[in-house]
Formats: C-alpha cells, sequence, structure tokens
C-alpha cells in the first residue's frame, strides 16, 4: 500500500492551476500532523478547487483500492468530487453534505485496463454556506479490491 497522506506522505500533491481557489493544509484536532481542506468563506458560489495526486508505476491490468477520509462540515457547504484521470467527464465519487460534521471513509476502485490512470483529482466545488469546510485527509492507494466494511 502507498501513504499518501499529507504528513508524512510519500506521493505526488499537485494544486491545479487553471482553478479558482487552492486547498490549503489545516492542523488536525489532535495536533498530530495536518489534513487538506477548502474552507467555505474561499471564493464564490460554484467555485472549483482542484487537488491532484500524481500516481506513477500503477501497473496495467491490475486493481487498485483509494481509500480516504473526508469531511463535509457547515451548513450548504458545497461538494467534494474525485475524478479519474482517464475518464474525465463525469466523477467516480461525489458527496454534496455531511450528516454530521464527522470524519467519513470514502472507497473507490480503480481497475487498470491497457490505459493506466495516472493521476486522481479531488475537487471542492464551493456551496452557499460562509462556515464550516471540505477536507480530505489519509489518502491511501493498496492494491487490489476495496475491502468491505
Amino acid at each position: 500500500s502507498v501513504d499518501c497522506s499529507f504528513s508524512r506522505g510519500v506521493c505526488d500533491w499537485k494544486q491545479d492551476a487553471d482553478d479558482d481557489f487552492d486547498w490549503n493544509p489545516a492542523d488536525r484536532d489532535r495536533g498530530d500532523g495536518y489534513y487538506m481542506a477548502v474552507p467555505a468563506f474561499v471564493g464564490h458560489k460554484n467555485d472549483m478547487g482542484r487537488l491532484k495526486l500524481l500516481l506513477t508505476d500503477l501497473k496495467p491490468k491490475s486493481s487498485y483500492c483509494l481509500i480516504f477520509s473526508y469531511r463535509l462540515a457547515g451548513e450548504k457547504v458545497g461538494k467534494l468530487r474525485v475524478f479519474l484521470a482517464n475518464r474525465k467527464t463525469a466523477p467516480v465519487w461525489e458527496e454534496n453534505k455531511g450528516k454530521d460534521e464527522k470524519w467519513r471513509t470514502g472507497k473507490i476502485e480503480i481497475f487498470q485496463g491497457a490505459e493506466t490512470t495516472n493521476s486522481v483529482t479531488f475537487e471542492s466545488e464551493r456551496g452557499k454556506g460562509k462556515t464550516g469546510e471540505i477536507g480530505v485527509d489519509n489518502v491511501m492507494l493498496i492494491s487490489g479490491l476495496c475491502p468491505e466494511d
């Protein structure tokens, strides 16, 4: 498995230069490192911020599971979507509100065909709310299918 978390991960993260705002590091409550977040007051409604994880050395014709923690905290905070590079048009995962302010786990299966996925993009879309944030943390890439809960 590959640890792509932000505090000590080995992965290559890039801010998208063509979006409306950047994701920024935010301190974890427990004080052990940080996660990436977009506060609700950044930008205007429907503005986008994209954080891209560059993937190298994924083997063709194999399966991977991307597991990550996410949080959508606050009223009308916006949407969090995940895109795979070889399927740019539609998100492979999307969430638009949290039932509460707790961290949850997202899982995405990545099947490598002859064409391999070379990046995963986390996209935050600004909502109408003025408080809260969208956060992502503990991004892990493991070989094989995603484990059942």
